[in-house]
């Protein structure tokens, strides 16, 4: 080794002229509160369980979505709906007890894909954080959106042209 190898001096230059290039450029960190970062329009979020136009659940336990997931993250129980209980639930058949573990889910959207009846969609919000594990096993109080229609989860952004295309043909009209 030179002598100039031996005192580190080349090394430390180079060291500090990669730390005075980082010192001069911007910034990449946000104050999260205050600042939100902008999200891809099809981000995929927290799961949320759509209603129809009359305020009856889509979902109808038919379980596609549970063997699509391939985290296996969502659990349901099917149960025969009552006389009396039209109003909510759109099918004979309604899922009694829907529950997605958020920790198990890894938001790849098959779910969605693989829904008949458009029930389940991945929104833009941001699963909360939490200190134990139990509050992440979402079940139906959390998923289904409310009835009121101003609360309610815009999902249209997240449909692509294709989709939209293909809903508007009335041969494929299985979900009205």
């Amino acid at each position: 080794m030179t002598f100039l190898e031996r005192i580190y001096i080349p090394a430390i230059l180079k060291g500090m002229s990669i730390t005075l290039r980082h010192f001069f450029k911007k910034k990449t960190t946000i104050s999260y509160p205050e600042q939100k970062r902008e999200f891809s329009k099809i981000y995929r979020g927290q799961h949320v369980l759509k209603r129809d136009d009359e305020g009856r659940e889509r979902c109808t336990a038919c379980g596609l979505c549970a063997v699509a997931c391939p985290a296996e993250a969502i659990t349901m129980v099917a149960a025969e709906r009552k006389p009396g209980e039209e109003h909510l639930y759109r099918e004979e058949k309604y899922a009694s007890i829907y529950e997605i573990n958020m920790l198990r889910c890894i938001f790849c959207g098959d779910c969605e894909e693989a829904c008949p009846k458009e029930a389940i969609f991945l929104t833009d919000r941001i699963v909360a954080s939490e200190y134990k594990r139990a509050p992440f096993v979402y079940g139906k109080d959390i998923l289904v959106e409310p009835f009121d229609l101003n609360l309610r989860v815009d999902v249209s952004e997240r449909q692509t042209e294709s989709v939209l295309k293909f809903k508007k043909n009335k041969r494929f009209a299985h979900n009205k």
